[in-house]
């Protein structure tokens, strides 16, 4: 049930010529051989897994062929990580950042490895999820979540992480921007809830820590009891921010059973097996465990799906533009239409 890696995808090999001498020289291994192998899944920043002699340790760099590099910033993830780590096991401990370009082409880091099960779309063979072990795993995810907002970020020295005043008023206007530097077809749904959005910003909620992409597929799972999360990976968009756009993100990722076909193929785990819980019945419990008010959820749910939409326009991008051969990413122009979609429907019935 381990989440192990597998051979490195085309046209995202790391440098071994130049990576081995590097690692051997910061971890003092001079010895040491290397083998490189590549996590699945992941459609932004590349994780891999590292063996150098005896140590097993994960790499993580950009894309290649990504032009949007403030959506890539190894040093913002190793900075949050390394705050986070000694006060919250969940985050991974960061061991070494290399700010020499030449060593790979970009900045990257290394960070321990969690070893444990993670959930993707399809379940791992052999693994049997009940309805209630099902129940017990959302609630898990929705608990963890409302943790995560109640940490302190100005004593654990995160207070100048993010720009907390104005918050969402620049995440509507930057993830427009995003759209239309990255636009390879007219979507006119995508548009319009970008308006929407522009129009509807609701009153500021208390800031916390955001994770800004929280899913089953980010979630490191304990093998013996995978309704308990010990790791939270991909901290690339974390910031100080507004928790409710964090919440309305995982509920944008929440794909339930009553969700048209289309909507369920692009699930990022298992999130509609029987025993899980909706999308109201998620938003419900953070209310509950969290205190906080969520009269304007839609809003932060029709904004998670915009920005979902424009992240997977481009990843889409980059793939029309021949900066990545991953096959992967042939479809994702369809993916953009049905979030897009998605995010109209939630604005006409005003519901999840």
């Amino acid at each position: 049930m381990i989440d192990n890696a597998g051979a490195v995808r085309p046209g995202e090999e790391l440098d071994l010529s130049r990576l081995l001498p590097y690692l051997r020289r910061v971890l003092a291994a001079p010895q040491a051989d290397l083998v490189v192998e590549q996590f699945p899944g992941g459609h932004s920043n590349l994780t891999y897994l590292v063996r150098l002699g005896g140590r097993e340790l994960v790499l993580r760099r950009p894309p290649f062929g990504s032009k949007v590099r403030s959506a890539h910033d190894m040093a913002r993830e190793v900075r949050v990580l390394s705050r986070l780590a000694p006060v919250y096991a969940r985050a991974p401990r960061p061991v070494h950042f290399c700010e020499d370009e030449s060593v790979l082409g970009a900045k990257f880091y290394l960070m321990e490895r969690i070893s444990g099960l993670i959930l993707r779309k399809q379940l791992p063979p052999g693994l049997a999820i009940d309805p209630p072990t099902a129940q017990r795993l959302c609630e898990s995810f929705v608990d963890t979540l409302v943790e995560l907002h109640a940490l302190d970020y100005q004593a654990i020295g995160l207070d100048d992480f993010g720009k907390p005043s104005g918050y969402v008023e620049r995440q509507v206007s930057g993830w427009s921007k995003r759209y239309r530097d990255a636009q390879t077809d007219q979507v006119p749904e995508l548009e319009a809830a970008g308006a929407w959005l522009g129009a509807h910003i609701p009153a500021p909620a208390r800031p916390a820590i955001i994770h800004n992409d929280y899913k089953y597929d980010n979630l490191i799972l304990d093998p013996s009891d995978f309704t308990r999360i010990i790791g939270i990976l991909d901290w690339e968009m974390s910031t100080i921010g507004d928790p409710l756009a964090d919440l309305g993100t995982a509920l944008c990722y929440w794909v339930q059973a009553d969700d048209e076909p289309a909507i369920r193929e692009f699930a990022f785990g298992p999130t509609a097996i029987p025993g899980s819980l909706t999308r109201r019945e998620l938003a419900e419990r953070y209310a509950q465990k969290s205190g906080r008010d969520l009269g304007s959820i839609v809003f932060y749910f029709v904004l998670g799906l915009f920005k979902s939409a424009v992240v997977v326009q481009q990843i889409y991008y980059r793939y029309q533009q021949g900066l990545t051969r991953d096959e992967r990413f042939a479809a994702l122009g369809a993916g953009v239409r049905l979030l897009a979609a998605q995010a109209v429907r939630a604005i006409e019935r005003a519901s999840l």
